[in-house]
């Protein structure tokens, strides 16, 4: 009698894709908010996102129909980058080394070497990244706050919450209520793109969609505002490769 039904079948964490006799692997990702198959290459390697409701036989289709897509990307993803000492991170979009102090107390500072900008970061060795990151959120929460309050003054809207997260491959979200999460490697952009990044994610609080009339109401808090989605475009995978010292909880 129910012979006409497919049954469905629950997604694996991982899959993989043969492209041109290369084995890739795919993370799957399930997602309640999402409505369509998304396939994506955030830094940690390629992401198929699939909707709950979904069948996986649907979306293993999907995956092999985009092969070609993911196969012509992939030489470009960039390596993965850590907060480790003696690296080059690019603080407001300007690259510092990473210089350990070796003191044991003491907080990150800015500062110049023979080689050029530096940032000197205090504590033992295996805590040092950790204490990097600590600091670049803390610096990037309050550029963040300061611009959306900006822009929320200037569109009459109100900025409830504001919280720093390690997203993969979104630069921000923002919920009716007005609260707005921001990807923490914004503060390694130039600030131009920051702010656009704020102005951005204010603006769903007056659309809560990308129309017309949601970028007319960025453009109109940022008049630039392509200068910003520009770079991002452009640089947005480079940036992204930056990983923090572990997975934020």
């Amino acid at each position: 009698m129910f012979s006409f039904l497919r049954q469905k079948s629950a997604p694996p964490a991982r899959t993989q894709l043969d492209i041109d006799g290369r084995v890739v692997d795919v993370t799957v990702r399930v997602s309640k908010r999402a409505r369509a198959f998304r396939l994506s290459i955030p830094a940690k390697g390629p992401l198929l996102t699939v909707p709950e409701k979904s069948r996986w036989s649907d979306a293993e289709a999907f995956l092999h129909r985009h092969r070609h897509w993911l196969g012509a990307r992939l030489p470009r993803t960039p390596s993965a980058q850590s907060l480790a000492v003696g690296s080059l991170v690019p603080l407001r979009g300007v690259p510092h080394q990473i210089i350990g102090t070796g003191a044991v107390r003491g907080r990150v500072a800015i500062g110049e070497t023979d080689e050029g900008p530096a940032l000197f970061v205090p504590g033992a060795p295996e805590h040092q990244p950790r204490r990097l990151y600590d600091w670049l959120k803390s610096v990037a929460l309050e550029e963040l706050t300061e611009r959306s309050d900006f822009h929320a003054q200037r569109l009459s809207v109100s900025v409830k919450q504001i919280r720093l997260r390690s997203q993969s491959s979104r630069w921000g979200s923002c919920s009716s209520a007005g609260a707005i999460n921001y990807n923490w490697r914004l503060i390694l952009a130039p600030p131009f793109v920051l702010d656009y990044v704020a102005a951005h994610e204010v603006a769903h609080l007056v659309e809560m969609n990308h129309s017309e009339a949601f970028w007319a109401t960025v453009e109109r808090t940022l008049p630039d505002m392509d200068r910003g989605r520009a770079w991002l475009k452009s640089h947005g995978r480079q940036l992204m490769a930056w990983q923090p010292p572990q997975a934020d909880p």
